[in-house]
């Protein structure tokens, strides 16, 4: 065993590890950070997306040892006062989950790459989010809520959703707010479209 101290969603910590243990594991085993999932246990899906110092890393491909005097934030450290953090809040909004299985992860890599680019266009976020897997979505409504996020983070977001034709087709609507995509009622008629 070895002794690590690690402070986790502002919290410290110290604990006996075996020295084969991964982050991911000792973050849900040993911390109860359940919002962290474990994935495809290959390092390919990104649902165990935590950050590290600061940086957006694969928990799964990091041994708890590795993170001994570090910072980690998980899904569940990213709130303030009970709020939602505005990427969490745009995935919502934007309808940028199914299963949510991903959505932890994804949540992670996407403020993370807001970070560092923090008015990304569409393939830029489509590259800034390409080591994390989602099988259900497309991608279409998680692009539109990380660029919802960013232009929420910047102060160019409006409250207005519905103020040009542009914006109830899920394109960019002028003002910095982008809408979810339409739903065809049609296609999926067990679907409630709200207005």
């Amino acid at each position: 065993m070895t002794r690590i101290s690690v402070r986790v969603d502002g919290a410290s910590y110290s604990d006996d590890v075996e020295p084969r243990t991964l982050l991911v594991h000792y973050l849900r085993e040993q911390l109860g950070k359940v919002g962290t999932v474990v994935g495809c246990d290959t390092s390919n899906c990104g649902a165990c997306t935590v950050h590290l110092d600061g940086e957006a890393v694969k928990s799964c491909t990091v041994f708890a040892v590795q993170a001994d005097g570090s910072e980690v934030t998980t899904i569940e450290g990213i709130s303030e006062n009970g709020s939602l953090h505005p990427v969490q809040k745009a995935f919502h909004e934007m309808h940028g989950l199914q299963c949510g299985f991903c959505t932890p992860g994804m949540i992670m890599a996407s403020i993370d790459l807001l970070k560092d680019n923090p008015a990304p266009s569409e393939d830029e976020v489509r590259e800034g989010i390409e080591g994390n897997l989602c099988r259900c979505t497309g991608y279409q409504n998680i692009v539109r809520a990380v660029q919802q996020a960013a232009a929420e983070m910047s102060g160019s977001a409006s409250s207005d959703t519905t103020s040009s034709d542009s914006a109830s087709s899920g394109e960019a609507a002028g003002n910095g707010h982008v809408s979810p995509a339409v739903v065809d009622t049609a296609a999926a008629p067990h679907v409630v479209v709200q207005s």
